[in-house]
């Protein structure tokens, strides 16, 4: 296996899943890992929000 190629699955890449960033750019054409876009698309994981354009766990709101 090539360097850099651990964790993908099937050709290219298409089953690994994006990670968002921890902070949106605020760019006018959002980037594929700005989190305002991921939970818009309903793509953001399970355990996670935005707030203020931060990416924030659930379990720290709700506490």
């Amino acid at each position: 296996m090539a360097k850099g190629k651990k964790g993908l699955k099937g050709p290219k890449g298409k089953g690994k899943v994006k990670l968002p960033k921890s902070k949106c750019c605020v760019s006018k054409s959002k980037c594929s890992r700005c989190p305002l876009k991921m939970l818009k698309e309903g793509t953001l994981p399970a355990g996670y929000t935005v707030k203020k354009r931060k990416l924030v766990k659930t379990a720290k709101i709700a506490a």
